[in-house]
């Protein structure tokens, strides 16, 4: 027994020969009794974790003896407050009942503990995507949260291993204490969220009026009128606004695109287009938009049978690449918006960026430069 003892004291389980009989778990008990900790033994490494549990003895306080057994567990681990506030900020801002629930997965996608955040910044990233090099940039530059557009879990896992890039991302963010939320359709959606921003960077300087493809109906009264996607009418001029000039507002808007890719009706030709209405949902938005009556369809990616069933209805089509389509109003709109947020509610060190490792995965190659 007393062989037993030594080892476990000393972080080591048993030996196996060792015949031990214990009528109630093995516990470990501070000597020092203010305040009183009680747990079952479970080696240095978990001594360390548990140092900073509310209630628990410092490191050189650690269990020593057996004469008394103390409830522990997960329900001890505070949740990280500066989460808590990145939170609440931004359902205040989106709130997730506008998100698309019947597939979207919003929310907090991982969290973080108190103990965790207080080794960070009190920084939040923000990113398109969340790439195992976003996750990097994050955790060199002392982040606690990030707030991914897209969720980087979209169904249930069944295990958690390196063999998926996804979950390998997902590891080395729980193991540096960093939380992430994902906000996605009810950004989409918000009154004042990303197609709104869309629309009006397609009208530029000329008045429309404006509303929405599909509405939301869980959309709370003061984030109304919300839904996906955006319509928008000009007011004129009276044969419309240059197509021309809306790619060229776009690409500007967009982070300086080069390229954007165009189906045009038979026999129409982008130099002669002029647009009286438009719709736009960022994205992969075609199925939000195919039904709406206007002259130019823009979204972020469709297919190959959408593009052709928008000409063969006299419809112009523009994409511009999927996250081309979002990541600029999470520069220009969301990370002020939020930063805002949370000096508002008292953080004042509070601190959001951009991750520059965020980039749309396709960069378009005219072969005659190879």
């Amino acid at each position: 027994m007393k062989t037993a003892l030594g080892r476990l004291n000393r972080g080591l389980p048993p030996l196996n020969n060792t015949r031990t009989t214990l009528r109630r778990p093995f516990v470990l008990t501070s000597r020092a009794q203010s305040p009183r900790f009680t747990r079952p033994y479970c080696g240095p490494s978990c001594r360390d974790s548990l140092t900073s549990t509310p209630g628990a003895p410092s490191r050189d306080q650690q269990p020593r003896s057996m004469d008394g057994v103390g409830a522990w567990g997960a329900w001890q681990v505070e949740p990280a407050g500066f989460t808590k506030l990145v939170v609440e900020s931004m359902k205040k801002l989106y709130p997730e009942e506008l998100a698309d629930r019947s597939w979207d997965n919003v929310g907090l996608l991982l969290g973080n503990s108190e103990t965790d955040a207080k080794k960070r910044k009190p920084m939040v990233l923000v990113t398109n995507d969340l790439t195992f090099q976003v996750a990097v940039d994050a955790i060199g530059q002392g982040a606690s949260v990030i707030v991914s557009y897209h969720p980087f879990i979209f169904s249930g896992l069944k295990s958690i291993t390196h063999d998926d890039p996804q979950q390998a991302t997902l590891i080395h963010l729980a193991r540096a204490g960093i939380a992430v939320y994902c906000p996605h359709t009810a950004v989409d959606a918000a009154p004042q969220g990303l197609n709104t921003w869309l629309a009006d960077v397609i009208s530029g300087p000329h008045p429309y009026r404006r509303s929405v493809a599909v509405p939301c109906s869980t959309a709370p009264e003061d984030h109304s009128p919300a839904g996906y996607g955006a319509i928008g009418h000009f007011d004129g001029p009276a044969d419309g606004v240059a197509l021309v000039d809306i790619l060229h507002r776009l690409a500007a808007r967009l982070g300086g695109l080069r390229h954007v890719m165009v189906a045009s009706p038979v026999g129409a030709t982008v130099q002669d287009t002029r647009v009286r209405s438009f719709a736009v949902c960022a994205g992969s938005g075609y199925d939000v938009l195919k039904k709406a009556d206007v002259d130019l369809i823009v979204t972020g990616e469709t297919s190959h049978h959408s593009a052709l069933r928008a000409i063969q209805q006299g419809r112009t089509l523009v994409t511009v690449f999927h996250s081309n389509s979002e990541r600029a109003y999470l520069r220009e709109v969301l990370r002020p918006k939020l930063q805002e947020e949370l000096r508002a509610r008292g953080s004042s060190e509070a601190e959001v960026v951009v991750s520059e490792y965020d980039s749309d995965p396709f960069t378009i190659l005219d072969v005659n430069e190879l």
